[in-house]
């Protein structure tokens, strides 16, 4: 596997990574394309684009971020691991952010709401185990 324009130690993750799924370098085709946007006359004549295809499993990704080729064939490689591993069903990076950003809320909002009740019942609902929201105890009242 070639090394492309980033650290070492992300160089050492992909190839670990790849290893890890069974993605070998021959099973990927890969093309270089013209990237579009802003650039001028020098996007029209470098191909900075990558495309490439896992042929295995027909996941195709092209990654046009960076303004260098190296660059974006890593990020296209990072790319096509997060879709396989999506597709055998493991928690990418993505998920696991979206799960901590759902815990921290969950317990934000745990803390507003005994917030705003009286000590008496705040101990009530650490009792119980679950929290009772404060418009129900105002209804009952």
């Amino acid at each position: 596997m070639s090394t492309f324009a980033v650290s070492e130690e992300k160089n050492r993750w992909l190839k670990d990574k790849m290893e890890s799924l069974n993605i070998r370098e021959e099973d990927i085709l890969e093309k270089f394309i013209r990237s579009s946007g802003k650039g001028g006359q020098k996007v029209n004549k470098t191909s900075t684009c990558v495309y490439i295809k896992h042929i295995p499993t027909g996941i195709e990704v092209k990654c046009m971020k960076d303004r260098s080729q190296s660059i974006n064939r890593f990020l296209a490689r990072r790319e096509l691991i997060e879709r396989i591993e999506r597709l055998s069903g493991k928690l990418t990076n993505e998920d696991i952010k979206r799960l901590k950003a759902k815990k921290q809320k969950q317990k934000r909002q745990k803390r507003a709401v005994l917030k705003y009740k009286t000590p008496a019942e705040n101990i009530a609902s650490q009792a119980e185990g679950d929290i009772v929201n404060s418009n129900e105890d105002k209804s009952k009242t």
